[in-house]
């Protein structure tokens, strides 16, 4: 097995569009931080590295939704999300961000090496363009249709339903996200990273050299491999990002996906100018922390930019958990369906590590898990306080009120006694094989065990029922007692680092090494420090709170759905449908009705016959970019005149839930006079 000198841990980075929520926690950060803290117990050279992307599509659209620029977005959620991860113990070496200086030059120079090198591949594409919003659409400007699974609300780039990776131009019935208009294929310039050309250097890579990764990592790896790689562009039309810096690409930018991880390299290179050794040497282990929607940027895309680079180590794992679910449900940003960290904060003060502790003992590491609230609480009041904390309270109080606060002599031992010293390292050791090997779920359970071994032991030997009569058995009851709290104070240090800080306060001990958890002993006269509750019980109206603000969130959400959509209106039976005449025409000319906002004057043809239709889209389309669009026509309602215009047919239209107008048209050219039916 290949021995490494240091390690280095990045994170995948959130999108600085919107607060941190639990299944960001969950997926990602907390078991990163788990790691690190574990690594660095263990006294080797770890770094713990993470940022903002900022220059995602989502952050455009945030921009424009509130009518600010990008940068005002990212500046308000970087540092909400960068406070609210210190606040909750994510020990970063450093958090920092794609729009500082550091990155734009890396990410340029990193696009430059592979430019010179002649990697890309420089080729004009038709792609998906708005004509409305005159602007060609990155992968999150267009919506639609899984191609996959058939799912609604697949983006350009991923269907976050089957966790499909995407071209935009795979969407079935793509709509602009800027308009809500059926987008058209226009031409325009890119660079291509050839995936292809390194699909064997990869399949070799993983599938050969990495069968130890997890089964969904590996898995989902395969299935890309198998289906053959193909090139994928590195540039887009945006003037938001790293700016393409070579001849012929002004007005574009650098490709998020290709941007973002490249984001690691530069943080690392804020951090420390001996960055390279951490990025350059073949002792170093890189370890990636990622949710499974981020899978093949950072074990197919990353790694192949890495390699066509050349001076780069590439990942040795990169573990993966699946998506964190709440109270039955997917997390959604967008119906504010989620427990964001920064409220959580506010409203459980001095309750990081009970978060901590139930998202890991429900981390979603083999399937998608799901978060309750009435779970959270019991994990709290009969794990966290009635085990852990009733035990290391009972061992602090009984030894401060018989023994006056100092750790008492160990006598003769029982056979009970010895089962439990000898069953302590094997629950340490269990805990120490779980994080070498990223089962930190198990892990936990592990280290819980040690707990529930003190806790069962002191119920068993009920030394307040001996002190009378039996004072030296009482005293070796509570040294060994003692033992075990002392090794809860550093093996708890991972998981939940708030309360074993407390507790080693209490203890008045100092953190040592993972390695010497097994050896160490509180001796005899040592002084203990007051004793305090570790943990506080949850009560039943703190969680309806936050029950209620859910079920309030989803009242709002399906009040909205109601109040955004017209009623439908009164059935009709077949013979009258079959009454309605409705064609597919195109668009031949159109212009504005003088003297009106809202009505263009537009001839169509439908096939047998061109006519003319006067209709009121006027705000929501210009004249001249309609022309050419396909569009359905009620063609036997009856012609009236509309400012002294004879309109011959009425133009079928969608009306988003803005009040935004959007043609009905077939997702492809057919010909003009086609029936719908």
């Amino acid at each position: 097995m290949k021995q490494f000198n240091r390690t280095l841990v990045t994170t995948a980075l959130p999108y600085a569009n919107g607060p941190v929520h639990i299944g960001h926690l969950a997926g990602v950060y907390i078991p990163a931080d788990i790691y690190v803290r574990y690594l660095r117990m263990r006294g080797e050279d770890v770094l713990h590295i993470g940022g903002s992307d900022e220059h995602g599509v989502p952050i455009t659209i945030r921009a424009q939704k509130e009518g600010v620029t990008p940068q005002d977005i990212v500046d308000r959620y970087h540092n909400l999300i960068k406070d609210s991860f210190e606040e909750f113990g994510i020990s970063f070496d450093i958090y920092s961000r794609t729009s500082s200086e550091t990155h734009h030059e890396l990410a340029s120079e990193f696009f430059q090496t592979l430019y010179d090198k002649g990697i890309f591949q420089e080729e004009t594409r038709q792609q998906l363009y708005d004509a409305e919003a005159d602007q060609f659409l990155a992968d999150r400007y267009v919506v639609g249709t899984c191609p996959v699974c058939n799912s609604e609300g697949a983006y350009g780039d991923q269907c976050e339903k089957c966790g499909s990776s995407l071209n935009a131009t795979e969407l079935k019935n793509p709509k602009s996200a800027l308009t809500g208009n059926t987008p058209v294929m226009k031409e325009t310039k890119h660079w291509y990273l050839p995936l292809d050309k390194y699909e064997d250097y990869l399949r070799n890579w993983i599938l050969e050299e990495h069968k130890e990764w997890r089964a969904n990592v590996y898995g989902q790896c395969k299935s890309w491999l198998d289906s053959g790689l193909h090139p994928r562009a590195v540039t887009r039309d945006l003037d938001w990002g790293v700016p393409v810096p070579v001849k012929g690409g002004e007005g574009k930018v650098l490709y998020v996906w290709f941007d973002a991880p490249i984001g690691y390299i530069s943080a690392t290179k804020e951090l420390t100018p001996d960055w390279e050794k951490y990025w350059k040497q073949e002792d170093t282990r890189l370890i990636h922390f990622i949710g499974k929607d981020n899978i093949v940027f950072h074990c197919i895309v990353f790694p192949a930019m890495l390699k066509a680079e050349g001076s780069y180590i590439l990942p040795d794992n990169v573990p993966s958990n699946e998506f964190l679910n709440l109270e039955g449900d997917k997390i959604s940003t967008s119906r504010n369906w989620a427990v964001w960290l920064h409220e959580y904060l506010k409203e459980f003060p001095n309750q990081q590590d009970t978060l901590r502790y139930v998202l890991t003992a429900n981390a979603p590491e083999t399937k998608d898990n799901d978060f309750t609230w009435k779970d959270f609480q019991a994990r709290n009041n009969n794990e966290l306080v009635a085990v852990l904390g009733n035990f290391v309270n009972r061992a602090l109080v009984l030894t401060q009120k018989y023994f006056d606060g100092k750790v008492p002599e160990l006598g003769e031992l029982t056979e009970r006694d010895k089962e439990v010293l000898a069953e302590l390292p094997v629950l340490i050791d269990e805990t120490t094989n779980k994080l070498e090997n990223f089962h930190f779920r198990d892990g936990l359970k592990a280290m819980m065990s040690i707990g529930r071994l003190g806790n069962k032991y002191l119920a068993e030997t009920e030394p307040w029922k001996l002190w009378k009569t039996e004072p030296e058995r009482v005293a070796t009851i509570l040294n060994l007692s003692l033992q075990i709290v002392g090794a809860l104070s550093m093996i708890t240090e991972p998981f939940i680092p708030f309360s074993a800080k407390k507790l080693r306060k209490m203890l008045q001990v100092d953190i040592i090494k993972w390695q010497d958890i097994k050896e160490f002993k509180l001796e005899a006269g040592h002084q203990i420090g007051k004793p305090s509750l570790l943990f506080e019980k949850i009560e039943n109206e703190a969680v309806q709170q936050q029950v209620d603000k859910l079920l309030k969130t989803k009242q709002d959400n399906e009040e909205e759905q109601t109040q955004s959509f017209a009623p439908i209106k009164e059935e009709i039976d077949f013979e009258t449908f079959t009454k309605l005449d409705m064609r597919v025409g195109t668009i031949k000319t159109a212009e504005r009705v003088p003297k009106t906002d809202k009505l263009l004057k537009m001839t169509i043809d439908i096939g047998s016959e061109e006519r003319t239709v006067v209709s009121g889209i006027a705000k929501d389309y210009e004249p001249e970019k309609v022309i050419g669009t396909q569009v359905t026509l009620l063609t036997n309602l009856a012609p009236r005149k509309i400012r002294g215009i004879l309109s011959q047919g009425m133009i079928l239209m969608a009306e988003n839930t803005d009040g935004k107008l959007a043609f009905i048209s077939p997702d492809k050219t057919v010909d003009s006079g086609s029936g719908i039916s």
